[in-house]
C-alpha cells in the first residue's frame, strides 16, 4: 500500500521502458535488455514482468494533469484498496491535412467537456458474486486537451484508478473511444499493482463509438495456453477470436475501419466490366486453377447475366490508390506510406517521357545500341536536338518537369569508371554493371554463377539422368526426351565422359521446360511476345564454378502434326554462333525471370503465406505464446499482397505488362501451385535435398552436406535457417512439454487446421501435409514458416534492381525468336548483331516501366525490422522467452559476420574476384534504400 501511495504523489514522468518506443537500432539485432534469472520450468500461470521502469523517450511529451483536474483526483484509497495509473502511449500521424487536423481539435475540445477515452482495467480473477471478471471503474485518461498542440510523434497519458485490494491482478484493459476519430495506442503500461508493472502491447487502432460501440480490449504480455487462461479472460478470450472471424458480423463488403479475417478466391485480378479482353479466370476454387485463398473484402460482384461480359464469381475491382480492404491494423505505417509515395513519385516521372517520346516519335521506341541503355542511367532519356525542340515548343511544360526534377529523370550512373557520391539519394547502380567490367554479364560464367547467387537461385538441380525429361503427356507435347545429346556436350566435359559426370555429380540443370510449354501457343500468340520452354545444361569445375555446356530452345508441336522444334546451342566457335548463343541465354534468362517472380517469388512467399496470417488471427489469440512468436512475421504482408491485387498481377498490371508469359502469368502461377508446390519441401534442406543439391550427412553442422560447396545461396541459407530451427526448438519446448500438450492445444490446431482446409482446400487433401501431433512437428513447421517469411523472401527480392536493373542481363520478356539460317530476321542478325538483340528485348518503355518497378520493390524503408529484432521490448512477460530470444539475436548476427568472411574470401570464387558481386542478400541487418542485403521479418515489399 505504501509503494502505491507513493505512486500516486510521482510526477506523470514515471512510466515503462516499454512504453519508450521509437529506438531504431541497426546495425545489429536488438532485444529487451532483461536479465537471465527465470527458468523454463516455472507455472505459465504465474509468470512475472522483469522489465524496468524508467522514463520514457525524449521523444514522449507528458505533461501533469491540469489544474481542474488535478485538483478532482481519484478518491482516496481505502485501506483494503489499491490506487493504480495506466500510462498511455499514443502515436499521432507525422502528417495531418487540414480536415484531420480540425478534427484532432474537435477532439481535444470535446474531450475537455466529457467525451473522453475511457479505460477499464480487467483482472485474471472472477467476481464470485457476479460470475465474470472482476472490473475497475472506467476512467478517463488525462491530458488530451492540454497536449492538443504538442507536436511529437508520440504522446503520454495517463489513468488512474483505484481497485479493492482483492482485485488481483490486470489482465486486460478496454478502451472506449468517445471521440470522434480514431487513434493509435503503441501501448499501455498498469502500475501500481503488488505484481508489478503490467504491459500491455497494442499497436492497434481503436475506432471512435460511432463506427464500434464496443470497448476495444488488450491482453496482458503474458503468455497463455488456452487451457491456462486465468478465469476472468476466458470469456473475453473466446468473444475476441470470435469477433475477428466475423461471427455474427454482417457478411457485406468489409470497411476500412473493420477488423474482420475471413477467405476469399482470386477473382478480383480482372475487370469484366470493362470488356471481355479484360476478365481474368478465377484462381481457386477450381480444379484446373486452384490457388491458396486471400483475404476477402466483399465487394460486389461485377455485371452479371450479360454476355460475353457475365462472370458470375468475379468481384468489382478498386483500383490503385483507392485503399482496398486489409483489417484495419494491417495498414502501412507512415513511414513505409512514404517510402512508397517517394517510389510512386518517381516511377510517374521516370515513365513520363518514355511514353511521351515513343507517342511523338516512334523511331525511338527501341535501344539502337547499349550506350542508349547505359545513358538511362548517365542522362536519362537523351533526345535529338530537334525532337528535343519540337517537345519543348509543342508542350512547354516538359522543359520545366525535365529541368527541375532531373535528378529523378535519370537513374543512377552505373559505378564504372568513377565513385563520386550522387548529390542526392538515388538508387544504386544495376550491380551487373559493377566495377570496371562493364561487360561481365554477358560472360558464360558469369550467366552459371548467377543460377547459385543471383537473384533465382533456387531452381538449379543436378542432372540425376541424361538425357533430361518431361513429366508432360507425351501424346499432348510429344516424345519427352531431350534433344540434348552427348555429342552435344561431350567436348565440355574436361575428359569426362557423362555417365562419369553424372556420377561425380558435376551436371547441373535449369528446366523451365514443364512449366513454359503448356502456356507457349497462347504466349506467342499474344503480340510482341516470343517464348521457348528452355534447358540449360551446367558442367562443375574443378575450381567449383559452374559453366553452361548447352542449351535447348523447345516449342510445343506444330498443329500439321509435324515433330515440335527443339534447338540445341553449344558454346560458340564464332562471331555469328556467339549472338545466337547471347539471344539462347536471353531467353533462358527470360524463363528464369518469370518463374522467380510468378512461383518462387509470388506465390511461394506471398500468396502460400497469406492463409496461415489469416488463420493465426482467427484462431490464435494475442495471449497464445506461438501468436507472440509468429506476429512480427507477419508484418505487412497482408497489405502489400492486396497491393500486388491492386497494381502488380491484375490484368494488364505491371507483371502482365513486364514478363514473357503476359495475360497467362497468373494461370501459369497457379499451374506451379498444383504441380509442385507442397509445404513439407518448401523448408531449405528438404527444398535442397528434393533438388538433388545436398545430402544428408549427419557429420556436416547443418545435417546436409552440399555438392557444390561454394553456393552462396544454400551455404547463407543453411546459417540462417539453422539459427531460426534453434530459436524455435527453444520457444516451442517452453510451452509444450509433450506430444499431449499439442494436440490438446485447440487453439493451435484450429490455426493450422483452417489454414490448411480452408486456406489451401484446393490442396487440402494431398498426403503430404505435415503433420501437427508433436513438439517437433510445431517447431519445424514454424521454422519453415519463419524461414519463407523472412530468409527465403529477402533471397528473392532485395536483389531485383541490382540484378535485374540492367535489362541486357536479365530481360523479363522477348520480343523475338532466335532466327535460323535462312529466315528473313537472320540476314538483320548478321548485319547488326547489336540492335538485333537489343531488338528481342523490351522496348523503351517497357524497360523503364520495369526498372522503376523492381527499384521500389528492392527498397527497404526506414522503419524495416529486421530478422532478430524485436523493438517492442515487452513482447512477452516470460524471461526465459525473452534469454531465448537475446540468444537468437546473437546467433543472427554472427550468420552476418561470418557471411562477411565468407565474401571476403578468395577462394570461393562464387562471391568473390575480379567483377564478381559478393552474396550479401542473406545478410541480415540494412539501412534504408537499395542495399543488396536486410533480411526483415516480414514479407513488407
Amino acid at each position: 500500500m505504501a509503494s502505491a501511495m507513493k505512486l500516486l504523489g510521482r510526477s506523470s514522468l514515471a512510466s515503462p521502458a516499454a512504453a519508450a518506443p521509437g529506438r531504431e537500432r541497426r546495425g545489429g539485432p536488438c532485444f529487451a535488455a532483461v536479465g537471465r534469472e527465470g527458468s523454463a520450468h516455472r507455472r505459465r500461470s504465474s509468470l512475472r514482468s522483469t522489465a524496468p521502469v524508467g522514463a520514457l523517450a525524449e521523444r514522449v511529451v507528458v505533461t501533469p494533469a491540469p489544474p481542474e483536474r488535478a485538483g478532482a483526483g481519484p478518491p482516496e484509497p481505502h485501506p483494503q484498496s489499491v490506487a493504480a495509473r495506466a500510462v498511455v502511449t499514443v502515436r499521432r500521424r507525422r502528417k495531418e491535412d487540414a480536415k484531420r487536423r480540425v478534427a484532432e481539435q474537435l477532439d481535444a475540445y470535446a474531450d475537455r467537456v466529457g467525451r473522453s477515452v475511457l479505460l477499464e482495467l480487467i483482472s485474471t480473477e472472477t467476481d464470485p458474486r457476479k460470475g465474470g471478471p472482476k472490473k475497475s471503474r472506467r476512467s478517463a485518461l488525462v491530458g488530451w486537451f492540454e497536449k492538443k498542440d504538442v507536436k511529437t510523434e508520440r504522446v503520454v497519458y495517463t489513468a488512474d484508478f483505484t481497485v479493492d485490494g482483492s482485485f488481483g491482478e490486470p489482465g486486460a484493459v478496454t478502451v472506449l473511444n468517445r471521440h470522434q476519430r480514431e487513434f493509435f495506442i503503441e501501448s499501455i503500461v498498469v502500475e501500481g499493482f503488488p505484481s508489478g508493472p503490467a504491459h500491455f502491447t497494442c499497436n492497434s487502432w481503436v475506432q471512435p463509438t460511432r463506427v464500434d460501440r464496443n470497448p476495444r480490449v488488450f491482453f496482458t504480455n503474458k503468455p497463455y495456453l488456452p487451457a491456462e487462461t486465468p478465469p476472468g479472460l476466458q470469456e473475453l478470450r473466446r468473444q475476441q477470436l470470435s469477433d475477428l472471424r466475423g461471427e455474427g458480423a454482417d457478411t457485406g463488403e468489409r470497411r476500412i475501419t473493420d477488423r474482420v479475417w475471413e477467405y476469399d478466391v482470386y477473382n478480383d485480378l480482372g475487370n469484366p466490366d470493362k470488356g471481355a479482353e479484360f476478365a481474368r479466370p478465377v484462381l481457386g476454387g477450381e480444379q484446373q486453377l486452384p490457388y491458396p485463398r486471400r483475404m476477402r473484402t466483399g465487394r460486389p460482384k461485377t455485371i452479371t447475366g450479360k454476355p460475353p461480359l457475365s462472370h458470375d464469381r468475379a468481384e468489382s475491382r478498386v483500383e490503385y490508390p483507392e485503399p482496398i480492404y486489409v483489417s484495419r491494423d494491417e495498414e502501412f505505417e507512415d513511414g513505409k506510406n512514404e517510402m512508397l509515395s517517394e517510389g510512386a513519385l518517381k516511377a510517374l516521372l521516370h515513365n513520363f517521357m518514355p511514353l511521351l517520346v515513343s507517342s511523338v516519335s516512334p523511331d525511338i521506341r527501341d535501344f539502337a545500341g547499349f550506350h542508349d541503355v547505359d545513358n538511362l542511367f548517365k542522362e536519362g532519356l537523351r533526345l535529338k536536338q530537334a525532337l528535343q525542340d519540337q517537345l519543348f515548343q509543342k508542350i512547354p511544360f516538359v522543359r520545366k518537369i525535365q529541368e527541375n526534377s532531373e535528378g529523378l529523370l535519370r537513374y543512377d550512373t552505373p559505378d564504372i569508371i568513377k565513385s563520386k557520391p550522387a548529390p542526392m539519394r538515388l538508387p544504386p547502380p544495376p550491380s551487373m554493371i559493377h566495377g570496371e567490367d562493364k561487360f561481365a554479364w554477358l560472360r558464360d560464367d558469369e550467366f552459371a554463377r548467377q543460377a547459385l547467387a543471383g537473384i533465382n537461385p533456387v531452381n538449379i538441380e543436378r542432372l540425376q539422368a541424361f538425357p533430361p525429361m518431361s513429366k508432360l503427356d507425351p501424346a499432348v507435347y510429344g516424345p519427352p526426351e531431350s534433344a540434348i545429346t552427348e555429342e552435344h556436350i561431350i567436348g565440355q566435359l574436361d575428359g569426362m565422359s557423362v555417365q562419369q559426370a553424372l556420377q561425380d555429380d558435376r551436371l547441373y540443370m535449369l528446366d523451365y521446360h514443364d512449366i513454359f510449354m503448356p502456356f507457349l501457343d497462347r504466349i506467342n500468340a499474344l503480340d510482341g511476345r516470343k517464348a521457348y520452354g528452355t534447358r540449360t545444361l551446367f558442367f562443375l569445375t574443378a575450381a567449383g564454378t559452374l559453366k553452361p555446356i548447352a542449351i535447348e530452345l523447345c516449342l510445343p508441336p506444330m498443329t500439321d502434326g509435324c515433330a515440335r522444334a527443339k534447338r540445341v546451342f553449344t558454346p560458340p566457335a564464332d562471331a555469328t554462333s556467339n549472338w545466337l548463343w547471347q539471344l539462347a541465354k536471353a531467353h533462358v534468362c527470360s524463363n528464369d525471370a518469370g518463374v522467380h517472380q510468378l512461383i518462387n517469388h509470388w506465390l511461394r512467399t506471398h500468396a502460400a503465406m497469406e492463409p496461415f496470417i489469416i488463420a493465426a488471427h482467427r484462431h490464435l489469440s494475442t495471449m497464445h505464446p506461438i501468436f507472440k512468436l509468429l506476429k512480427p512475421h507477419m508484418r505487412y504482408t497482408l497489405k502489400i499482397n492486396a497491393l500486388a491485387r491492386q497494381i502488380l498481377i491484375n490484368g494488364d498490371g505491371v507483371i502482365e505488362s513486364g514478363f514473357t508469359p503476359g495475360r497467362y502469368c497468373m494461370e501459369m502461377s497457379s499451374f506451379a501451385y498444383r504441380e509442385l508446390w507442397r509445404l513439407d519441401q518448401e523448408g531449405l534442406p528438404a527444398d535442397l535435398i528434393r533438388r538433388g543439391m545436398a545430402v544428408e550427412d549427419p557429420t556436416q553442422p547443418h545435417g546436409l552436406r552440399l555438392l557444390i560447396e561454394d553456393y552462396p545461396y544454400a551455404t547463407d541459407g543453411l546459417l540462417l535457417w539453422s539459427a531460426i530451427r534453434r530459436w524455435c526448438d527453444a520457444y516451442v519446448a517452453m510451452y509444450y512439454p509433450s506430444d499431449e500438450s499439442v494436440q490438446g492445444d485447440t487453439e493451435l490446431q484450429s490455426w493450422y487446421r483452417e489454414a490448411v482446409h480452408t486456406g489451401h482446400a484446393d490442396k487440402r487433401d494431398a498426403p503430404w501435409w505435415p503433420r501437427l501431433s508433436t513438439p517437433a512437428d510445431l517447431a519445424s513447421l514454424l521454422t519453415t514458416l519463419l524461414w519463407l517469411t523472412s530468409a527465403q523472401h529477402a533471397a528473392l527480392n532485395f536483389g531485383q534492381y541490382p540484378l535485374g536493373g540492367y535489362i541486357p542481363n536479365r530481360p523479363p520478356l522477348m520480343r523475338r525468336l532466335v532466327p535460323a539460317e535462312g529466315d528473313p530476321e537472320y540476314a538483320h542478325l548478321v548485319a547488326d548483331p547489336h540492335r538485333f538483340f537489343l531488338s528481342a528485348l523490351p522496348s523503351l518503355t517497357q524497360t523503364t516501366t520495369f526498372m522503376t518497378v523492381i527499384d521500389t520493390l528492392s527498397t527497404h524503408s526506414a522503419d524495416e525490422q529486421y530478422l532478430g529484432e524485436r523493438p517492442d521490448e515487452a513482447w512477452t512477460a516470460d524471461p526465459a522467452a525473452l534469454a531465448a530470444a537475446r540468444e537468437f539475436a546473437d546467433e543472427v548476427r554472427r550468420a552476418e559476420e561470418e557471411i562477411e568472411r565468407r565474401n571476403a574470401d578468395t577462394g570461393r570464387r562464387n562471391r568473390c574476384g575480379a567483377g564478381v558481386l559478393p552474396y550479401e542478400l542473406m545478410a541480415p541487418t540494412s539501412g534504408p534504400g537499395i542495399t543488396c542485403r536486410g533480411v526483415p521479418n516480414s514479407v513488407t515489399i
